[in-house]
Formats: C-alpha cells, structure tokens, sequence
C-alpha cells in the first residue's frame, strides 16, 4: 500500500529561542532524511512580480501566482519543485516531516508537503503569515502525490516548524485539517509524529467537528491534537521516530541557555540517537542550520551543507544581499524529458547530481577505503567550517562589517574551497 514502505523515514527539525540561546537569536535548524541516492541541491529564487492571472507549476499541481513573492534559497529534493527546508529575505525559516495519521493518505496528485514549504517561504514575510498562507493552500488543494521519485507511490501527510526572528510555530497536518502552536520562547522539535497536544494556537475551522463524527474524539473534555489524529497502530517508522523525538528533546534540554548554531551542527551530526541518518535505504540527504538575530540591523546567516551525511559534510553560510553571485556546483543538472514530468511519471531514471556532490562522494568514498587519509581531509573539512563560522560569528556580534560584494559571494567562495579539497 501507497506510504507503508518498510524503509525508514525520519526528519528531525530544531528551532531555540531565547532564553535558551546563547544570544539574543532564534536558531532553527533540520535534517532532511531521504531516499539513500536521492540528490539535494541548494537554489537562490530572486524575488519577483508576477502579472494578474498568472499561474505557478508546483511538483504536480499549477495553482494560481501571488503579485509579488520573496527572495528565497532552498535545499530541495533536485527533481521537484518545492523543498525540505529553506528560508526567505525576511528572516523566515520553514521545514517539514512526513507523518501519517487517522486521515487516509492520497496517491492522488495534489501539493506536496514541500511544496508547501516553498509557497509559504516566497508568500510569508513572517512565521505566522507564512503558516496562514500554508494553511489556506492546504485546505484550498489538499496535500498528495508520491514524495519519492520511484514508479510504487509512497505518500505521507506533513508536520512543519516555522521560525523567524521573534518566534516560532509548529503546525501539524491530517489531510485538509491542522493545528497550530506558537513558540515564544525556550526550544522545540519535531521528528515524524504528531506533537500538538492540548496547547493549540489556531486550528482548521472544522477540525473538532471531523474529530467527533468519526468517532476518535467524545467532544466532552480537553482536545488533544496529537492524541485524537495520531494512528492507534503507528507504522514501524513512526515508532522509530519517537526515540529520536525524546533524544533530541533531551539534546535540547542539556543546553538549554547556551545554544548556538554551532551547538545545531552537533546535534544534526549525532548518529547514536539515530537524527544523523545513515542507513540502507535513507540517509540525511542534506542539513540546514539558520540564526535569526532579534536585532533586524544584524543580517541572518543560514549554513547549508548541500550533500549527504552532514558528519562528514561542511556547513557553509548564505547571505540575503543584493547581487549573489550563482553557484552552479550545487545545482543539479536540467533535462529536456524529465522522467518526474512526463506521464505515468518516474518511468526511468536520470542522473541529477551536481558538481559538489559528485566530489563529495568520492571523498566519502576515500574517507571508507583509507581512514587515515579520510580523517585527515575530515579535519581540513571542519577546519574549513570553522573558518566559516568564526567570521559569521563576528558579523553577527556586530565586531566585523563585510562589504556587501564580498557576502554576494560568500556562498559561491565556500563550495569553491570545500571542492578544492576533494580534487
């Protein structure tokens, strides 16, 4: 059956605010776990104005254009068009996680939960007009389609985290129905499971009413989201998913007061609580770590890694300037008769990996055959990062003013060293 593949399916997604951070910022941060030889690319989308009547092709479904949309940069599954996670030219982060609940999934194409995540990056100028504008397309065209590019359908419903740089929302799915949970301060994460309980922020207009006339809901007493969608008998994946949900739960907790991205990159890099993925047939296939100062003076820093396994991958930051320079090395190749376009879809296969990735593989590869010669271009890997970090560090604190050329370039320079290595 359409979404009960065997196969492990896991994200993990982060977001802390103060008082938990170490300084005045909103930190999110995910692992998007995919099928093992799927590729992610890294995309800049301008911003741009769009003419009355005007129509957008999402993976499946053309719904109808905005006037305007956002400046945003995604890292994205290379076949479609949406995203596993990304931000905008406001500040606005988005994330999101397959789930499955006691609504029935649809192998009928519609948006994917992906989709979703780019629509309501390039709509949303803040977390919350983001989630309104998510929800509105949600219930407007409901969510389904495949979400693997394989000929057997594996489908899911979706969980999303939002943030920006004054708070943070958790919104949940069922279908058309959702709720919604606003994090002002402290941490929070989600892994492949409903999570809203009783502390709903907003919530789909008839979701009480669908609770109670199948039965899963009494009416009387407190409403928990989570417990009246969640399936009695949860699919093996999503029982996985709760040990990496309390084991990032606890990360959170232990350093709680003193997180920075960097405190991110560790946890989205553990492999013992099962968030970095490495496994027959998923693994992280790309890691994303923002910081949203409070202060809108200071410009946010989002840290990309654009290949798999993020334990063995460098974390490199993207600017919002004017004038970025492309990079090439992280997107994927185009083709004429794209098997994901063509219908009955996904009937063959095409190399999609981009010049990055290619390398990165051969170093992964070195790092398996040689593990003296892989430690020791894993140090430069990290000694290259850190040099990454410790100047984003200083432009955040406000101690260093880049010109603004030289962060129009930032991202292209950053995979340019990282491939210099790999050579």
């Amino acid at each position: 059956m359409a979404g009960q593949d065997p196969a492990p399916s896991s994200c993990d997604c982060f977001v802390a605010l103060p008082p938990h951070t170490a300084a005045p910022a909103v930190i999110f941060a995910k692992n998007a776990d995919r099928p093992r030889d799927e590729v992610q690319e890294v995309v800049y989308v301008p911003a741009a104005v769009h003419r009355p009547g005007d129509k957008v092709q999402c993976t499946y479904l053309e719904i109808e254009q905005v006037e305007r949309t956002h400046a945003v940069v995604l890292s994205r599954p290379a076949w479609l068009w949406g995203a596993e996670m990304g931000a905008n030219e406001h500040g606005v982060c988005v994330g999101n996680e397959g789930v499955w609940t006691r609504e029935p999934v649809a192998e009928d194409e519609a948006l994917l939960g992906m989709d979703l995540v780019r629509l309501g990056l390039e709509r949303g100028s803040s977390a919350r007009e983001a989630m309104e504008v998510m929800v509105e397309l949600l219930e407007r065209y409901g969510q389904g389609g495949s979400c693997k590019e394989e000929p057997v359908p594996f489908v899911y419903h979706n969980t999303f985290l939002l943030a920006d740089r004054a708070e943070a929302w958790v919104l949940e799915t069922a279908g058309r129905y959702w709720a919604a949970q606003r994090i002002r301060e402290g941490s929070r994460n989600i892994s492949n499971q409903l999570s809203i309980g009783t502390e709903i922020t907003a919530e789909h207009a008839g979701l009480r009413q669908r609770a109670h006339s199948q039965g899963w809901w009494s009416g009387d007493g407190e409403f928990s989201f989570a417990e009246v969608f969640s399936l009695s008998h949860q699919p093996p994946r999503m029982e996985a998913a709760k040990a990496r949900y309390h084991a990032g739960k606890e990360l959170l907790r232990q350093h709680a007061g003193h997180i920075t991205a960097e405190t991110f990159m560790a946890i989205l890099r553990d492999k013992a609580s099962g968030i970095c993925v490495d496994s027959e047939g998923f693994r992280t296939a790309g890691s994303m770590v923002s910081v949203l100062p409070q202060d809108p003076a200071v410009p946010c820093v989002h840290f990309f890694t654009a290949t798999p396994d993020p334990s063995r991958s460098v974390f490199k930051p993207f600017v919002f300037v004017a004038g970025l320079k492309p990079v090439p090395q992280v997107r994927s190749p185009t083709f004429h008769d794209d098997p994901a376009k063509q219908i009955p879809r996904f009937q063959s296969t095409v190399d999609r990996r981009h010049e990055l990735y290619r390398r990165h593989q051969a170093a992964l590869e070195l790092m398996e055959r040689d593990q003296e010669q892989g430690q020791k271009l894993l140090l430069t890997l990290r000694d290259l990062e850190k040099q990454g970090l410790e100047g984003m560090n200083a432009l955040l604190e406000g101690t260093v003013t880049p010109h603004p050329e030289e962060l129009a370039d930032l991202f292209f320079d950053c995979v340019e060293a990282e491939m210099k290595f790999y050579t």
